[in-house]
């Protein structure tokens, strides 16, 4: 049941994400690309930039702000995932971008937080 609701408030988070970024001019190309070494959350424009984010939520504190998760390892899984997706789409020589949209949420609403450029490409 834990894991349940805790994929639950991981769809919440990335649904406010998503708004979050329309709002902020963004067009949405695709959701939760999955492949074999992964997932990315959100592929989206953000004028001529493919960007590649991947949302965090917390409900609380205890394990600290959400961009924290977005670690080394997990940066690495993100870019080797992202470069998946640009074969299989056949895209070249066209700018790429990872960013970090951190989903605090409580009982008093929620907060979100576009962290843009969180980090580069890790071979």
């Amino acid at each position: 049941m834990k894991d349940q609701g805790r994929l639950l408030k991981g769809k919440e988070g990335e649904d406010l994400a998503v708004k979050y970024l329309k709002r902020a001019g963004f067009r949405i190309v695709e959701r939760n690309f999955r492949c074999r070494q992964g997932e990315i959350d959100i592929i989206a424009k953000d004028g001529n930039t493919l960007v590649f984010l991947e949302v965090k939520t917390r409900t609380s504190a205890s394990y600290g702000n959400p961009e924290a998760a977005v670690d080394h390892a997990k940066q690495k899984k993100i870019s080797l995932v992202s470069l998946q997706y640009l074969q299989s789409k056949n895209i070249v020589d066209f700018p790429v971008r990872y960013d970090v949209v951190a989903v605090e949420m409580s009982s008093a609403g929620h907060h979100i937080q576009l962290i843009k450029d969180a980090f580069d490409l890790i071979w």
